[in-house]
This record gives C-alpha cells, structure tokens and sequence, in this order.
C-alpha cells in the first residue's frame, strides 16, 4: 500500500502545484509567453477553460483555478482513502482540503524563492525561467527591500520572507495540531 500512496501523493500533488502556480502566475500577471508559463498553461488549460464558463473571476483571482486547486486536493485524499480503508469520509476530506493547498502553496513560495535564491548566486539573469521568478517573488520582496536596507550588498529580504514562512507554519501547527505536518 505504500508504494500505491506514494504515487498517488507524486501525482497529486505535482498537479496542484502546477494549478497553483497557475493562479499565482495570473494573480502577478507574469509573462505568460515564457516557456516555463506556457507550460503550465498547456498542462491546466484542459481542465479550467471549461470550469472558467461556471466560474468568473473575482478581484484579479482565476477562481476557477482556486477551485480546480480544492478540486485536486479533495480528490487526492478521496482516492488515498479508498485505497487505504475503502471508504471515504466527505466531511473530513472537505476540511483538510483547503489545508493541503494552502500548505502546497507555502511549499511552493519556498521553493521558489530557493531557487531564486541559489540562482542569484551562480546566473547572469537571462534565463527565462528566472524572470518568471522575479516577477511571481518580487511583489513579496520589494516592500521588505523598501524597509530593510541592504546590509554589506547582501539582500536579506529573502531571509525575511523564510523566517515569515517558518513562523506561520509553526503558528498553524499550534492552531491545528500535528494533522498539518501529515498533509
């Protein structure tokens, strides 16, 4: 059984990232004419233009987007729970689906921003995936940077954001309990 959870968890969870970062690349209106967003495009299209006639977009937000997210993770743990018990618990799953994205899209800030991070320090800044990533992490960055001043040409914005990260998911394992490290 773990080898059939693993796979479902990589799968999953892969697909709600790439949906997150589809709403994340339209809520910064990031170039959607790199690669790396075409990509993302051409792996969500299928599923959120059919969803986008139902669902309009609210104050600059691809709801649709937002609900295929809830849709993935509530999905994600009905199957695990069918092939774990054989049955599924639909008020249970509705609650902790929000978690899970909430918790992939924290995941997915983090990795970004590592990423960035690790490429300021070995690129010249012409790839185009590292555009996209200034343009999905500068919206966070550039209001520390305005109050943090660079210390010895060291940007410690970034610090910043991680400390942040770390704090609000220590505070919601407080709120919560150990269920938000399983998700």
């Amino acid at each position: 059984m773990n080898s059939i959870t693993f796979l479902i968890d990589i799968i999953f969870n892969t697909f709600l990232m790439i949906v997150i970062l589809r709403v994340w690349l339209q809520f910064a209106k990031a170039d959607f004419y790199n690669p790396l967003s075409q990509f993302i495009v051409k792996a969500t299209n299928p599923m959120l233009v059919p969803m986008r006639r139902l669902i309009p977009g609210m104050f600059g937000i691809d709801m649709a987007g937002v609900v295929l997210a809830l849709l993935v993770a509530f999905t994600k743990f009905c199957v695990t729970a069918l092939v774990i018990n054989g049955a599924i618990d639909f008020v249970s799953i509705a609650i902790v689906s929000p978690l899970l994205v909430l918790k992939k899209a924290g995941v997915l800030l983090f990795w970004i921003l590592l990423i960035r991070a690790i490429l300021s320090w070995v690129s010249q800044g012409g790839h185009p995936v590292e555009y996209v990533m200034a343009q999905l992490t500068e919206p966070m960055l550039a209001p520390i940077r305005r109050i943090l001043p660079a210390m010895g040409g060291l940007d410690l914005s970034m610090l910043v954001v991680f400390i942040g990260l770390n704090f609000l998911n220590i505070l919601i394992t407080d709120l919560i309990g150990p269920i938000w490290y399983a998700l």
